[in-house]
């Protein structure tokens, strides 16, 4: 089973890693301004999504619940079977969650013009550590989608939408031509574009949040 909720890109990263393996599951919608009792008792810590549950055993946390999946359901393998790409695979994902994330979200959602020009430059700065990670390979997992591609789901659905509502340009094919055909390539690869959830929502979502901030200005 896995809660989670509409156009969350962790939430995302489970389900693509479920559709990877094959696994069949019950997808339960939460309302996080009315939290249920599932959730509270499935994730008490942080009563946030996603949490998975296997066995009546709950896993909270996208990327722990992704490398939880991958060592339960072997075929398919998410991470490297060597130590260290493995540990490079952990790394990077843990980047883009404390260096783009963030940044991203704050570069649209904050009204202070100082701090937003500061987190623009932040997020060009992590991108730009990916661009050259990613090197002339496919995905960040070779030929292969992997953890760092499944954890960058954010960066390849997520930020186009937040950087046309806003009118930056944080991921564009002049700025980073190897991050933009990545991104391209991933949204289109068949099991992550069955995961992925309606754009038009999730657009509407950020944009509403987008105009509500600038109209209180």
């Amino acid at each position: 089973m896995l809660l989670g909720i509409l156009g969350s890109p962790f939430v995302c990263r489970v389900k693509i890693a479920l559709k990877l393996k094959g696994v069949e599951y019950k997808y339960v919608e939460e309302n996080l301004a009315d939290k249920s009792d599932l959730l509270l008792k499935y994730n008490p810590v942080y009563k946030k999504v996603p949490v998975f549950v296997h066995n009546e055993k709950p896993i909270p946390e996208s990327l722990v619940i992704v490398e939880y999946i991958d060592e339960t359901w072997k075929h398919n393998p998410i991470l490297p079977s060597e130590p260290y790409q493995r540990a490079l695979a952990r790394f990077w994902s843990k980047f883009i969650d404390d260096k783009v994330v963030g940044a991203a979200v704050k570069a649209v959602l904050n009204v202070d013009v100082k701090e937003r020009e500061n987190n623009v430059k932040e997020t060009l700065e992590a991108l730009q550590f990916l661009e050259n990670e990613l090197k002339d390979h496919k995905f960040f997992g070779g030929e292969e989608v992997g953890l760092v591609d499944i954890a960058g789901v954010f960066i390849a659905f997520w930020i186009p939408m937040i950087q046309e509502i806003a009118g930056l340009e944080l991921l564009t094919s002049e700025k980073f031509p190897k991050l933009y055909k990545w991104s391209q390539e991933f949204v289109n690869h068949p099991v992550v574009k069955e995961s992925l959830p309606p754009r038009d929502p999730v657009f509407g979502y950020f944009k509403g949040l987008y105009e509500s901030l600038t109209a209180s200005k």
